[in-house]
């Protein structure tokens, strides 16, 4: 079964280590105790919308950044291809565009 909990912990570990950041630094800039943000982390607890603002705030990383990121982790999990970003080069390559009419 896959739990939304444990990917959105693995996401927020995997941020604060990218960033170089303790558990101890982003709780306090985040106000949420220590003890809870290592449970969250760890999936052991449900953090809620505005736990979740507040350690994206402390991370200096936007929501959304971190919801996509926790969507495309479900998406290889339950076997989906997630979509790209951007359109592939070779789509763009096949694709005429229309001359401007500047």
């Amino acid at each position: 079964m896959i739990l939304v909990r444990q990917e959105i912990g693995d996401v927020l570990r995997d941020l604060r280590l990218q960033k170089g950041r303790t558990l101890r630094q982003v709780a306090g800039r985040a106000s949420v105790a220590l003890g809870y943000l290592s449970e969250v982390e760890r999936g052991q607890k449900e953090a809620s919308s505005e736990i979740l603002a507040s350690v994206a705030e402390a991370l200096d990383v936007p929501i959304s950044s971190i919801m996509r990121e926790v969507g495309e982790r479900i998406a290889v999990l339950e076997g989906i291809q997630p979509f790209p970003d951007v359109v592939p080069d070779d789509l763009m390559a096949s694709v005429e565009l229309e001359p401007s009419l500047h």
